[in-house]
């Protein structure tokens, strides 16, 4: 029921889901009457099922206020499922704070986590990069920054072939000199542990392929994140105006087209939609609240990779001996 739109993209997406992946099953949490007109006569009733709810958290609606008012609510229904072992994971669109919130509340962290994260891969040149954190968290101490580091290298490791990823925090400068006390303190803590460990990276870095992990706060790495969207969205619109100035420029586009088409899905933002709220004892995905049905379904391919790929298990496994600096 959340988002921008609700379950008129949310129930598309997940028949599109099923359709795609042959041994995925899908819960659907919300007003019955509403998932269940949309979900249509033929749909898979063996694979989809409907799970009443009758409260809808607002998009602007409290953290506290929808934790304390709204049990009833589709968002903390469906993390109830995964608390009860119905549901390997939850996915949401909804307001980011009061999901954050809720599933903290009753799911509960890992052990060795204070607080969870929110990480998403953003695409580069050549693959892609993991961030974290992406907003839960605006005030993080040094601690808080290392514990990030090691989930993010733990989420890349769990679900790629890279056993040994490279972490970076994230800073106005790469010398040791720049930044915070915070910053300087969490490099410190970096460089004591068995992380593979690079130093300080600049915004630049997110694009470049310097490193597979970018660890920052979440005020900043929100920014980058809405940044990085924005700027592929103007590309995009200037690219439009250009090649509809003239004849001249329309005949240019129309020879450009295969070109233009690649570019746009390379950088397609709906492709990696699905952040990952790690150091949970569950497997939570947040979609962002104004994407469409691709990217609704790419939010639930996310989740069914962490699921396939265990990461809950691994980075509780990782959290034993990598939370102590080395040596200690």
């Amino acid at each position: 029921m959340g988002g921008d739109i609700g379950p008129d993209v949310t129930v598309p997406a997940a028949l599109d889901v099923i359709r795609r992946t042959k041994d995925v099953e899908l819960v659907l949490v919300g007003r019955e009457e509403d998932v269940t007109e949309r979900l249509g006569d033929d749909a898979p009733r063996d694979r989809v099922q409907v799970e009443n709810a009758t409260e809808v958290v607002g998009m602007d609606e409290s953290a506290a206020q929808a934790l304390r008012s709204k049990k009833d609510s589709s968002m903390r229904v469906a993390i109830n499922q995964v608390k009860s072992g119905r549901a390997d994971a939850c996915v949401s669109a909804g307001n980011t704070g009061a999901l954050m919130a809720t599933a903290r509340f009753v799911l509960r962290t890992l052990p060795g986590i204070d607080r969870p994260a929110i990480a998403t891969a953003l695409p580069r040149a050549s693959g892609h990069v993991y961030v974290l954190d992406l907003g839960a968290n605006v005030d993080v101490p040094a601690e808080i920054l290392f514990q990030f580091g090691i989930m993010g290298a733990t989420l890349v490791r769990s679900l790629t072939d890279n056993d040994r990823p490279t972490v970076g925090l994230l800073n106005v400068g790469v010398e040791d000199i720049k930044g915070n006390d915070t910053i300087r303190q969490a490099s410190e803590l970096f460089r004591a542990s068995d992380l593979n460990y690079t130093g300080f990276v600049e915004g630049d870095d997110i694009f470049n392929g310097t490193v597979d992990v970018i660890v920052c706060d979440g005020f900043s790495g929100n920014v980058a994140l809405k940044t990085s969207e924005g700027l592929a969205q103007m590309i995009s619109k200037v690219l439009r105006e250009e090649f509809n100035r003239n004849l001249f420029t329309k005949l240019a586009g129309a020879v450009s087209i295969p070109v233009l088409r690649s570019l746009r899905r390379r950088m397609d933002h709906r492709r990696y939609n699905g952040a990952s709220l790690v150091g949970l004892k569950g497997t939570v995905v947040k979609s962002h609240g104004g994407t469409d049905i691709m990217g609704f379904s790419r939010a639930i391919d996310v989740a069914v990779a962490e699921v396939r790929n265990d990461v809950v298990r691994q980075l509780e496994q990782a959290l034993g001996p990598a939370t102590e600096p080395a040596g200690t």
